[in-house]
């Protein structure tokens, strides 16, 4: 799924900026609301945005990325397609240079934040109730400079300061108000240059955001001013992403003492954190008219989150399946004694496990390489973490860092795919190597059993194209991998199994049909 935009442990004061360069339009087809990921972050999620947008040259397309500062992201990753018209971006926490100014007090309107304290009130408690979408949308409405629920006010009115004292007083379990003050700023600080850039954002036809979050919710914005048909496709379960960000997040406090913490309970600023996504989740799903999971887990998820159950549906994901073939040719009779891991550097990924593991696959193996490619600038501090401990396991001449390899040359060359993720949801990155005949080990996250197994019926016919492992499990990675690579005869049955589903169920032409069908309801649609 998309890198969500950090969350900061303080407030920025808030600027968004256009990028010159990019193209300009006023009016586009669809337009893509996209949080961390594509053109800006390589991955599954950035490629797949980068296909769909290929694989509809007719369509006229619009893109809104949404990041956290300018200074998190290096220059765009992919090529912008010529059918991509529009492209802007939006900072959810660049600061504007300081100043020595004192702020002017600013005078609240007593019936915005009534309607503030009232929506607050549906978030601490039920937010399944009818009224609460349009009670948020009606409040962004007013996030602007002229309107009534302007930036300044919620910094610096009195109206405002009294609502915060008394939610921390009514809510919080927490002793620090000056952490409590920080953090409700903080996470309303994104909806002020989320309805900056919903202001200046293109005519489109079709609003389409891959996640909830940040973008559904300038998804919902956007249909609550202009109403145009609202896609969510959901790769991963944007709320359950950021759940475990949030669970491993170091610079949430918790300041309760050591007799006043239960170690059951989740820290009061981590949880409501993670409140707040569950509840953009929600409005998310009531606003969206197409709820796209990837495979059915994924969607019995949405339901249990709040998506009618009438808007929601499944389309995997799909790959050129052509475009791999020809590697086939290019691989070596025996399996390559090497593992991969194709993807980011960064915790989720759980590096560390496939890391761990090869301490095992080295000892009956001992000429395997573990090769992984993939960025690691998204979070520096955990891929030194990764270096160093190939170091503290004398593993330096079997581990190689390779950063961002083109997949057409790295694949002859390896015996495995390698997923060691605590999350995924239907990862190209497996389909990519089926189609050059590479067969994957992965842990029991999201699609994975489906992939590599196949679903009930036709599809778990074909057989393994691969193996299924538990999560942060390095002996059972390695003991499939082993199984695989020392057994000529097992690996080429997976070879053929993956091959054969991957052409059977997973083409991106079945994909791109059933997005150009939505499109197609979406453009015909009327107001």
């Amino acid at each position: 799924m998309p890198a969500a935009a950090p969350i900061p442990s303080i407030l920025n004061v808030l600027s968004t900026t256009s990028e010159p360069p990019f193209p300009r339009a006023d009016n586009v087809d669809v337009l893509l609301l996209l949080e961390g990921t594509f053109p800006f972050v390589a991955g599954g999620v950035s490629s797949w945005v980068n296909q769909i947008i290929r694989g509809n040259p007719n369509i006229r397309f619009g893109a809104i990325f949404i990041g956290a500062r300018r200074e998190d992201y290096g220059p765009l990753r992919y090529a912008l397609p010529d059918n991509l018209v529009h492209l802007d971006v939006v900072y959810l926490w660049e600061a504007k240079p300081p100043t020595r100014s004192r702020p002017a007090p600013v005078r609240a309107d007593a019936n915005a934040m009534s309607k503030v304290k009232a929506l607050h009130e549906m978030l601490h408690h039920d937010i399944q109730q009818p009224d609460c979408l349009r009670l948020f949308g009606s409040l962004l409405d007013e996030a602007h400079p002229n309107g009534c629920l302007k930036q300044e006010t919620f910094l610096h009115s009195e109206a405002a300061w009294e609502q915060i004292k008394e939610g921390y007083r009514r809510y919080s379990t927490d002793p620090s108000f000056v952490d409590y003050f920080w953090t409700i700023r903080t996470i309303h600080a994104p909806m002020w240059p989320l309805r900056e850039v919903a202001q200046r954002c293109p005519a489109a036809r079709i609003y389409h955001s891959v996640s909830t979050g940040y973008a559904g919710t300038l998804a919902l914005l956007l249909k609550h001013r202009n109403p145009r048909p609202f896609i969510l496709s959901e790769h991963g379960i944007y709320v359950k992403e950021r759940k475990i960000d949030l669970y491993q997040a170091s610079w949430l406090k918790d300041n309760r003492s050591v007799f006043e913490r239960d170690p059951s309970q989740v820290s009061y600023y981590r949880q409501l954190w993670i409140r707040f996504f569950e509840h953009l989740g929600y409005l998310t799903y009531q606003a969206a008219d197409h709820i796209v999971a990837l495979y059915e887990a994924n969607r019995q998820r949405q339901l249990a989150d709040g998506a009618p159950p009438e808007r929601t549906s499944n389309i995997p994901n799909g790959i050129d399946v052509a475009y791999f073939a020809p590697i086939r040719q290019l691989r070596p009779a025996a399996p390559p004694p090497v593992l991969c891991l194709i993807g980011r550097v960064v915790p989720i990924k759980d590096i560390k496990t496939f890391i761990r593991s090869m301490r095992t696959v080295v000892t009956h193996l001992p000429q395997a390489q573990a090769w992984i490619a993939g960025p690691e600038d998204e979070d520096p501090d955990y891929a030194q973490e990764c270096r160093d401990l190939v170091h503290r396991l004398g593993l330096e001449e079997h581990v190689k860092f390779l950063g961002f390899q083109k997949l057409a040359a790295l694949l002859p060359k390896i015996g495995l795919v390698v997923l060691s993720s605590i999350s995924e949801a239907l990862p190209l990155v497996v389909l990519e190597g089926y189609a050059a005949g590479v067969p994957a080990v992965t842990t029991d996250v999201g699609s994975c059993r489906q992939l590599v197994n196949g679903l009930p019926g036709d599809d778990e016919a074909i057989g393994p194209s691969g193996r299924v492992v538990r999560i942060a499990d390095p002996e059972a990675l390695a003991q499939a991998a082993l199984e695989l690579l020392t057994d000529p005869q097992a690996w080429q049955q997976a070879s053929v199994a993956a091959i054969k589903r991957v052409e059977t169920y997973y083409q991106q032409q079945q994909m791109f049909a059933s997005y150009q069908e939505l499109y197609a309801q979406g453009l015909a649609w009327q107001a």
